[in-house]
């Protein structure tokens, strides 16, 4: 029976042999264990294991595991990577450390007055729905480079990057376009904004060809922690 310790080690393996393959350094890839709707023994587990960076898609139920784990697991750093309603913005912007998900300028603004004094600003990647399906959420290219310059004016905020979740099923052809558009987005934001060093694509199945296409950032659930329960 494999351990979460063993799961995570296979998914650092799959990182170096795709980066080996692309020919770029394991190292500017970060591995982010999506733990959402996991007991807070696994993350424990995870975290024995040397695993820092953890994501969760649910306000309430982040909001617990960061009280939770705050004294017995002091090094993670915290992801919201989940859709985010604005009447639940300053739970995400008191207790997290990154926002995968923001696409609208009013969010932004509420992050940023919410943001408490003492803690630094909140890390932020703009959620492109780079597959264009009205089921998605995040913004187009042209509203991203809108979006990025006005976060850019927040003080409480720091633009780190782009995020997107590719058609989940789609030609090989399909899902190169999308990842190559995700690349030439985020090679013209960094020419715009010098913090910008984060591509955030590639979840346990795709992984490899995000790589490819210049992920900075896979988010890995399934891989590490197994199937989910929803119950």
């Amino acid at each position: 029976m494999t351990t979460i310790a063993d799961r995570l080690a296979n998914a650092h393996l799959r990182i170096t042999q795709a980066s080996q393959k692309a020919a770029r350094d394991p190292s500017d890839i970060h591995l982010l264990a999506v733990s959402k709707t996991k007991p807070i023994s696994q993350i424990q587990a995870a975290y024995a294991a040397g695993q820092r960076q953890f994501g969760e898609n649910y306000v309430q139920e982040g909001e617990q595991k960061v009280k939770q784990l705050a004294t017995q697991c002091p090094e993670i750093i915290w992801h919201f990577i989940g859709p985010l309603q604005s009447n639940k913005s300053k739970i995400v912007a008191e207790n997290f450390d990154w926002i995968h998900t923001l696409s609208r300028d009013k969010i932004a603004k509420r992050l940023n007055e919410q943001r408490p004094a003492g803690k630094a600003p909140l890390n932020v990647c703009i959620q492109i729905n780079i597959s264009n399906e009205s089921s998605k959420s995040g913004c187009s290219v042209e509203q991203a480079l809108q979006l990025a310059s006005d976060i850019k004016k927040l003080p409480n905020l720091c633009l780190r990057g782009i995020m997107a979740i590719p058609s989940a099923e789609c030609s090989p052809e399909q899902q190169q376009h999308e990842l190559s558009a995700m690349q030439t987005l985020y090679q013209t934001l960094q020419q715009q904004h010098s913090s910008i060093d984060t591509l955030s694509m590639g979840m346990s199945n795709d992984l490899e060809a995000a790589v490819t296409h210049g992920s900075t950032m896979v988010r890995i659930g399934t891989a590490i922690f197994g199937a989910r329960d929803y119950s």
